[in-house]
């Protein structure tokens, strides 16, 4: 798993500047209506999807794990295709559907963080633990309303795009090093 993703790592790259841009934008523009919201969050999970999927694919010959990267990148996309088939859904289906997207997105951070801890100091799982976060914020009132929905997922986007780059970054630096056994 390790050698695909050093081999890849421009891919947690990309992923986090599409999610930073959406969290940018949603920061400049809190009067957007939801349905605009909807559209970009969708847009986001499906580039976010599509980039865990190429990167699976990429090393399936040499990653034994490959089917997890694909499995984390299907639900995006689908998820993705949903949002963008049905724009008009209320503000309670975009919190089940961003919940639901997050916590398997949290829930796979935290698998690879501890993974991944005797290649990177530092405690990387913690990219999950913001994911959990914000999906336990974004339940506490989930008909809060579209700003509350908008800054919460600016932030998220945001957040976790910045530390998934450093992630990433670390990661190219790993290019030359053996994995250990």
């Amino acid at each position: 798993m390790i050698e695909s993703l050093k081999r890849y790592w421009w891919v947690s790259v990309v992923r986090s500047i599409c999610g930073i841009i959406f969290g940018v934008i949603a920061f400049a523009y809190p009067g957007l209506a939801l349905a605009t919201l909807v559209l970009l969050f969708a847009a986001w999970v499906l580039i976010d999807g599509v980039f865990r999927i190429i990167g699976a694919m990429g090393g399936r010959a040499s990653d034994p794990d490959w089917g997890f990267h694909l499995v984390m990148g299907i639900p995006g996309i689908v998820i993705g295709f949903l949002t963008f088939r049905f724009p008009g859904i209320t503000a309670l289906v975009l919190v089940i559907y961003i919940g639901a997207w997050a916590l398997m997105i949290g829930a796979s951070e935290i698998a690879l963080g501890f993974k991944l801890r005797r290649e990177l100091r530092g405690e990387w799982f913690l990219m999950g633990l913001i994911s959990i976060v914000f999906i336990a914020l974004l339940l506490c009132n989930p008909v809060a309303g579209a700003p509350v929905l908008i800054w919460l997922t600016a932030w998220y986007a945001t957040v976790f795009g910045v530390l998934a780059i450093i992630f990433g970054i670390r990661l190219r630096g790993l290019r030359g090093t053996p994995a250990p056994l």
